[in-house]
């Protein structure tokens, strides 16, 4: 737990069962690492425009811990296996409510956007879908920034104009796959925020 960048509240026994969980889908620890610690700079950087309080910040660093645990039962549609795992794991601590959302964030952190058509999302309240849209917004960009899963990008910040969002970030070498993923999987960011996306990559 010590490789996180990001201030976490590792005291919360809710958070120690998210990495309990983690552990026992033997997940990719460095990897998830990086998109949590980036997906929660993205999420303050861009406060100003989502106005989402310190429970939705922790569901979405739940979500990047456990975003990749379905490749416990392989690649092909682990978004949704990750899904699964969050709803039926035992011993979790969170209500239906919160797992829904949680497993929701992690399960669009790929593929699919967030559809009526899909039960678990359909399943939750207009103002809970709305949270996690946004939230998942910043966990596809964020996973998206370490593409290669060579923790390539150190910080990140984001300048916001009135039709775009401006993601800077500091590298430690060519990052050109975390570049254009990023900005492919930036698809839903682009919608719920109504702004275009670009992202740029200063390597010193």
């Amino acid at each position: 737990m010590d490789g996180f960048r990001a201030v976490v509240e590792w005291r919360d026994p809710r958070f120690k069962a998210v990495m309990a969980l983690a552990e026992r889908c033997e997940y990719e620890r460095g990897h998830s690492q990086q998109v949590t610690y980036l997906a929660l700079r993205l999420f303050d950087e861009l406060a100003a425009l989502h106005d989402l309080n310190d429970e939705a910040r922790f569901w979405l660093q739940c979500a990047a811990v456990l975003h990749d645990i379905g490749w416990l039962e392989g690649q092909s549609q682990h978004h949704k296996t990750s899904l699964a795992l969050i709803l039926d794991a035992l011993a979790f601590p969170f209500d239906a409510r919160e797992r829904l959302i949680i497993g929701s964030i992690a399960r669009y952190h790929r593929k699919a956007l967030p559809s009526q058509r899909h039960e678990h999302f359909a399943a939750l309240n207009p103002a809970d879908q709305a949270t996690v849209r946004v939230l998942a917004a910043l966990l596809r960009v964020a996973d998206g920034l370490d593409r290669t899963h060579y923790n390539v990008v150190r910080d990140l910040s984001c300048e916001v104009l009135p039709d775009l969002i401006i993601v800077h970030c500091d590298v430690h070498q060519p990052a050109h796959a975390e570049q254009q993923v990023a900005w492919e999987k930036g698809d839903l960011l682009a919608q719920v925020f109504d702004r275009r996306l670009f992202i740029k990559c200063y390597a010193r």
